[in-house]
């Protein structure tokens, strides 16, 4: 018989990338850490694991690793500290869970999984949040392990300019996969924009904005300006092209970001539809991103 096939795509942000910006060391351990998140995931489903593994493996390498706006390395609020948000959605049942504004969870995708999976509730923020981690045992950690040196230059870039860069604003990451057995499943984590307010919630854990799966349609994971997202309804706005519409994949998931930019957004997606079908479609100079097809057919890219 046929191996059966599945698919994976991933992304670590989109925004302002040029070559000259990015040193050929930084880009080695980007494209790096990038295909560790692939094989990450990609283990899962070639074992024949599910969609829902996979898109949290692959997500959390990328909050492990401090290049990336999620986890470890996530960016600064205005008052100095750190405010992270995830989620996951199960294309399957349309089970989701998410967190928001969490400060001191090691693995924010970890805590929205079991949002899902051990909680009545869908969306938890801030304290509360972190008290149900407590109380699951997740690895909560000291604030001063998401300090980066990086990051803590941009706050003071932005403190000083008034002025925040698309390299700045962007960078959250995420996954969404296919398995073996026709299952859908979408992950975002995200640290949000450098130099936020406070309590900022962007588009990340709010299901349909930045983050969506029904076995029935597609799999989407965003990432760009939040608040443009939200008010789009951009990852449920492409599932609903391919379910009223019929509309191709890659049709539906450019029209999605035609409109965030209609709106003055800026960012990119990345979907996959119940065939395998991968999308990566985004209105920035570069996108931090990575697939693998069901024809065995692999990729991992930064600029256009």
């Amino acid at each position: 018989m046929p191996a059966k096939k599945y698919a994976l795509a991933i992304h670590g942000g989109a925004g302002t990338m040029l070559p000259e910006q990015i040193t050929p060391e930084i880009e080695r351990e980007l494209r790096a850490a990038l295909q560790r998140s692939l094989d990450a995931g990609r283990q899962v489903l070639e074992n024949g694991g599910s969609s829902l593994d996979a898109v949290a493996a692959a997500v959390q390498v990328l909050e492990d690793d401090p290049l990336f706006n999620a986890g470890r390395g996530a960016v600064f609020t205005s008052a100095g500290t750190h405010e992270m948000d995830a989620a996951i959605m199960d294309g399957r049942t349309l089970m989701a869970g998410a967190v928001a504004a969490v400060k001191r969870v090691k693995n924010p995708i970890l805590l929205a999984r079991a949002m899902m999976e051990k909680s009545p509730h869908v969306l938890l923020a801030g304290a509360g949040a972190e008290e149900f981690a407590r109380e699951l045992g997740h690895e909560i950690v000291d604030e001063k392990y998401f300090f980066t040196e990086q990051r803590w230059q941009a706050l003071e870039r932005v403190r000083a300019t008034a002025r925040l860069s698309d390299q700045d604003r962007h960078g959250t990451v995420g996954a969404v996969a296919l398995d073996q057995a026709g299952n859908l499943a979408a992950a975002t984590s995200t640290g949000g924009n450098t130099n936020k307010r406070p309590g900022r919630i962007g588009d990340t854990p709010v299901i349909g904005a930045g983050t969506y799966a029904d076995n029935a349609t597609c799999a989407v994971s965003a990432t760009g300006d939040g608040e443009f997202f939200i008010r789009a309804v951009a990852a449920h706005d492409l599932a609903a092209l391919l379910e009223y519409r019929g509309m191709p994949l890659a049709q539906a998931a450019q029209t999605v970001i035609d409109k965030i930019g209609r709106l003055g957004g800026t960012g990119g997606l990345i979907a996959i539809d119940r065939a395998g079908n991968i999308a990566l479609p985004f209105n920035t100079t570069g996108m931090y991103r990575a697939f693998l097809d069901g024809a065995g057919a692999s990729f991992v890219g930064i600029y256009r």
